[in-house]
């Protein structure tokens, strides 16, 4: 179960009917591929693989990027603390999969300025050769400023592709402090180095989904329909909405469930151990002192127990986390208590000055990482890297099974490439054409300097209005052409209870971006959710628009709006006032 999925199996039937996705695939249940999985990692490998003219289908159980993929740091970064676990190779391909979203998704993916307040200058050097051999924490030390400087002169060599960030610099207490006065005044140094920012992961996702879709009639996706079988007809799929089940046949089929590839793999009929997951929470903070007191940087750093932990300034709040704990994936990932008073910990080691308190939490989060299986070493120290199980299907002769174990963000461009690869030469096919370089959705002819950007907000401002125009940029690159379109030419309707957003850009977003519950959109095609803007009455204001758009009639209405009460304050803490009465 992902960290969005309903809490009950009362799911609303739409008055309209069957789903037209739904229905194309039970016209055509057939493909090259069906794969098995609709986070990034999935979402990925369907588009490269549509890209090379591949019969693909993609199957989600719950909505597309509502699992692992949502609960991410929102961070695209080389990881240099793999250096340590001596993973070099995947810390190269993640500082240049970083430097190459940079390029080819500016629009969500933007350098980031990373400082490290340090606290000792030769800690950790005596223990660091002993984790790096053995992978065993053993009493956490913390690492000083000079283990941190040659960490970072290694990953800034890994860098050297023609500038895409800068390389860091060391300061000491007295400068470190004219900078970020707030930090806590024992420290001895800071280190500043760039990794990237992922401000909108889920609109990323969705726009590398949509770029799958558009290569072709051959590409076809649908959320909400799980994959519970396997067997001589193909993969058994059952539709979350109506409850319909049905075979979709294929020749490979993949699986790219993250943390619950063992999971789906049972509901296949195959008994697999590659897993090994630790949770990871966040929290989002409403707190104006400690977002001035970051000076837009994320402050990242190592807390007195080993862990590595992040305070970063986002969509004006501060997200706060994150924690590595080891978690069972038969139960939901929520973030807890004890967790909640872990980052104030935190929080008041860094900045001592600033007090952060329970009501300042806007939003929750949790998720678990895809890791593979890791019996006794650390959680710290279990790769990131990933690779791809391989099993024929013994009910269906010439049917090949993959699975993904591992994989991170950074690194979903490369990661797709390796796996399609695998596919092509499974159906026999030939890559025809590369992701590296091939901009993402909204990224396409992206304005990045100022000027571009002023002819571009220029161009379309006309029907909307230039501050308008360059809100909508902002929000989904140049994909926010298709709906000044859409909008321009008639009065729009700013949301009453948040008017940042308008009826019709919302329904602009239910008509054409696979919504299927009212909690779609307000954890994954908007920010609402997470920036807490969500009350009882905006509630209210959005099941009116996406109602209308999908056809709910009034009990359908009454039961999305409860479903996603509900998923906010069991999932994310957020428990609003009506709600709360009851």
């Amino acid at each position: 179960m992902s960290p969005t999925t309903s809490p009950t199996t009362n799911r609303p039937t739409p008055a309209s009917g069957a789903r037209a996705e739904i229905a194309a695939l039970r016209a055509r249940p057939a493909a090259e591929v069906v794969i098995i999985g609709g986070g990034i990692n999935g979402i990925a490998t369907f588009r490269d693989l549509a890209l090379q003219g591949v019969d693909v289908v993609l199957v989600e159980r719950d909505d597309f990027v509502s699992g692992a993929s949502a609960a991410s740091s929102h961070m695209i970064h080389g990881g240099i603390r793999y250096l340590e676990n001596g993973e070099f190779r995947l810390v190269q391909e993640s500082v240049q999969e970083r430097n190459g979203l940079i390029r080819i998704a500016p629009h969500y993916v933007k350098p980031l300025q990373t400082t490290v307040p340090i606290f000792s200058t030769f800690s950790g050097i005596l223990s660091a050769p002993l984790r790096f051999l053995t992978h065993r924490q053993g009493k956490p030390t913390e690492r000083g400023a000079a283990l941190i400087k040659a960490g970072l002169t290694i990953y800034d060599a890994f860098s050297r592709d023609g500038g895409s960030v800068p390389r860091h610099r060391f300061l000491g207490a007295k400068r470190s402090l004219a900078e970020l006065p707030a930090l806590n005044p024992g420290l001895k140094y800071t280190a500043t180095y760039y990794d990237a920012s992922m401000h909108d992961p889920e609109r990323l996702a969705l726009d590398v989904l949509h770029d799958g879709l558009a290569a072709g009639a051959h590409a076809r996706a649908a959320n909400y329909l799980e994959a519970v079988g396997l067997g001589a007809d193909g993969v058994r799929v059952r539709d979350g909405v109506t409850g319909a089940e049905f075979d979709l046949a294929a020749d490979v089929v993949v699986n790219t469930s993250g943390p619950w590839t063992d999971i789906t793999n049972a509901q296949l009929g195959r008994d697999t151990r590659f897993m090994g997951g630790t949770k990871g929470s966040h929290i989002v903070l409403d707190n104006d002192e400690l977002l001035a007191a970051t000076g837009g940087r994320e402050i990242f750093f190592e807390h007195e127990d080993g862990r590595i932990v992040l305070i970063y300034p986002l969509k004006g709040r501060v997200m706060v986390g994150t924690t590595d704990l080891e978690h069972d994936m038969r139960t939901p990932a929520v973030c807890t208590e004890e967790e909640v008073d872990y980052f104030f910990d935190l929080v008041a080691h860094v900045f001592p000055g600033i007090r952060v308190d329970r009501s300042q939490i806007v939003f929750r989060f949790s998720g678990v990482r895809p890791l593979p299986r890791h019996d006794d070493t650390q959680p710290g120290f279990v790769s990131r890297d990933y690779r791809i199980e391989r099993a024929e299907v013994a009910e269906r002769p010439g049917t090949t099974l993959l699975s993904l174990v591992g994989g991170k963000w950074t690194t979903f461009r490369a990661l797709a490439e390796h796996l399609a690869d695998d596919v092509l030469g499974l159906v026999g096919r030939d890559r025809v054409r590369s992701t590296k370089g091939l901009p993402i959705g909204g990224g396409a002819g992206y304005p990045t300097t100022d000027a571009a950007r002023l002819v571009w907000v220029v161009g379309h401002g006309d029907g909307v209005g230039r501050e308008r125009a360059e809100q909508l940029l902002e929000r989904y690159g140049t994909r926010a052409a298709q709906i000044i379109e859409a909008i321009e030419g008639a009065a729009e309707t700013p949301l009453a209870d948040a008017p940042d957003y308008s009826r019709e850009e919302v329904a602009w977003l239910a008509a054409n971006e696979r919504v299927v519950h009212l909690a779609d959109v307000l954890l994954r095609r908007t920010s609402l959710a997470f920036t807490g803007a969500v009350t009882a009455p905006l509630l209210d204001e959005l099941v009116a628009v996406v109602g209308d758009v999908l056809g709910w009639d009034a009990q359908t209405r009454s039961v999305e709006v409860r479903l996603a009460r509900a998923v906010l304050a069991e999932r994310h803490g957020v428990v609003l006032e009506e709600l709360a009465a009851q």
